[in-house]
């Protein structure tokens, strides 16, 4: 019972944890969305000000799949990196920044809170970040695959500002679908 797994067994093991992080993560930021009634669709976010850096609504519904199919496999490559160093927080640190991406389109385009997302936003940026090189540390390409997250958390932090700037009376635009306090 002390043999070393081949080479086959061992990318089983990776295509096992990918087959269920990837779905897992997939379903999870659709629900997101879904639930929040997020994007171009939410009659809010049609009455915002909207900066030119606005991409239109076909880019968000390429890039978040896109993103969190490599959010997955680098969850997976840390999955099966077993008895790595790090390896426990570094998952403890994407399941919180995950947490927490999960729970911005809520705010935002449920709650109608423009100004709290964009904090969100730069606590997931900061989370991401640290998560990207916890993940580098452990296996080289479960950082590079976080990269474009981090890219796109950046641009996405740079336009939740401008849309918070451009409505400073964002929350009172159109009644919540949630509210934020009890």
């Amino acid at each position: 019972m002390n043999e070393i797994a081949s080479q086959g067994q061992l990318r089983m093991s990776f295509l096992r944890w990918a087959l269920v992080t990837v779905p897992a993560i997939e379903f999870l930021g659709l629900a997101s969305g879904f639930l929040s009634n997020s994007g171009y669709g939410n009659r809010w976010f049609a009455f915002l000000e909207k900066p030119e850096i606005t991409p239109p609504g076909w880019v968000f519904a390429t890039v978040w799949p896109i993103l969190y199919l490599l959010l997955g496999l680098a969850l997976a490559i840390i999955l099966h990196a077993r008895g790595a160093r790090g390896r426990g927080i570094a998952i403890t640190l994407f399941i919180v920044q995950l947490i927490c991406n999960l729970t911005w389109s809520p705010l935002f385009f449920g709650a109608h809170e423009a100004t709290l997302a964009f904090y969100l936003l730069l606590v997931i940026l900061v989370l991401a970040l640290a998560t990207a090189y916890l993940f580098g540390r452990i296996r080289a390409l479960a950082g590079w695959l976080m990269l474009p997250y981090l890219l796109w958390l950046g641009f996405a932090s740079a336009l939740a500002y401008d849309i918070d700037q451009k409505n400073p009376d964002a929350e009172t635009l159109v009644a919540p679908a949630v509210h934020t306090q009890i």
